[in-house]
């Protein structure tokens, strides 16, 4: 496991970043879903 880490560090960074977009992307879905429930509440 350590020799697949360190000979292919790059696919591990890839995966890493691929990770935090991913999470970074539902978060913003989330959160805009929430808006529109907000916004539907205002405008009544």
């Amino acid at each position: 496991m350590v020799d697949f880490l360190s000979n292919h560090s790059l696919y591990v960074v890839l995966f890493v970043a691929l990770v935090v977009w991913l999470g970074v992307f539902f978060y913003m879905m989330r959160i805009e879903k929430k808006l529109k429930v907000l916004e539907g509440q205002r405008n009544r």
